[in-house]
């Protein structure tokens, strides 16, 4: 398995993982349109703007999708996404302990903070796993109701065994 910055081809690929504008909005936010064509997807990814990096395996499939930026003074992870036949193999740890180490290390933070829907079970478990917890979030609305947010140290969530230092 790879950690790479993500390219265009890996989200033309995520493209199929969404099939309605409840799950693509569940994932990426408010702002994103369905259905889905290449163009909008790619602008309201944000791929040129954000971090965004891909897990790959070595043939380069596409296995996961994340994003992280600096948000009310934390690296703030986003758009996290497990393709969905690889889902509950402990794929998106990995993800966001690769995330977390890259963007703690470029922004010199010690938090990361990131938005997970109160109904995204799956999700939320994985996060409290690795470590995050709720908290009243210091910015204004984002205007997406049922909306948790959540922060961690980056050393916990990336112990002693993490593959980035």
């Amino acid at each position: 398995m790879q950690f790479v910055p993500a390219t265009q081809a890996h989200l033309f690929t995520m493209m199929s993982w969404f099939d309605s504008q409840a799950s693509l909005t569940s994932w990426g936010g408010p702002g994103m349109t369905f259905p889905l064509d290449r163009q909008s997807f790619s602008r309201d990814v944000r791929l040129e703007q954000l971090a965004s990096w891909a897990l790959v395996t070595e043939a380069d499939e596409l296995q996961g999708f994340g994003q992280y930026y600096l948000r009310e003074g934390r690296c703030h992870l986003g758009r996290l996404v497990i393709a969905p036949a690889h889902r509950g193999g402990g794929l998106a740890k990995r993800l966001i302990r690769e995330l977390v180490a890259l963007g703690s290390r470029e922004f010199t933070l010690t938090e990361v903070s990131l938005f997970v829907l109160q109904d995204n079970i799956k999700a939320r478990r994985c996060y409290e796993a690795l470590g995050f917890s709720y908290v009243e979030y210091p910015g204004p609305s984002i205007g997406i109701d049922n909306c948790l947010y959540m922060v961690a140290r980056s050393d916990h969530i990336l112990g002693t065994d993490s593959p980035i230092r």
